[in-house]
């Protein structure tokens, strides 16, 4: 069974840095592309990060040099390192992956930046 569980969310002030965790279990971060999701209310969910097995990354166009993603292959996770954020920023937070088979979501996290 796959599962992916994000942590590391919170309210963080404009400007500020958080860092978000996914926790995989039944796939290996190190052989599956990796991505991260974020869907603010009323918009449409957005690709925001991506991972390819080789280390390729992609990025939205609005994170560009402040987010980045990477992986731990001892810990079978996948992080998104989040600087200079804004309010734009708020959202709910997914880790996602996909098999031949079947794409698989995390449950969310909520990140809002505020003062």
């Amino acid at each position: 069974q796959v599962q992916l569980v994000e942590s590391g969310g919170g309210l963080v002030q404009p400007g500020g840095s958080l860092r978000l965790s996914c926790a995989a279990s039944g796939i290996a971060v190190s052989i599956n592309a990796m991505e991260w999701y974020r869907q603010a209310p009323g918009k449409q969910r957005e690709l925001v990060a991506a991972i390819t097995r080789d280390s390729r990354t992609n990025y939205a166009d609005s994170v560009k040099g402040r987010f980045t993603i990477s992986r731990d292959n001892a810990k079978n996770t996948v992080s998104l390192q989040m600087n200079s954020l804004n309010p734009e920023d708020t959202a709910v937070y997914y880790c996602h992956t996909r098999s031949f088979w079947a794409d698989y979501w995390g449950q969310g996290i909520q990140v809002t930046v505020s003062s």
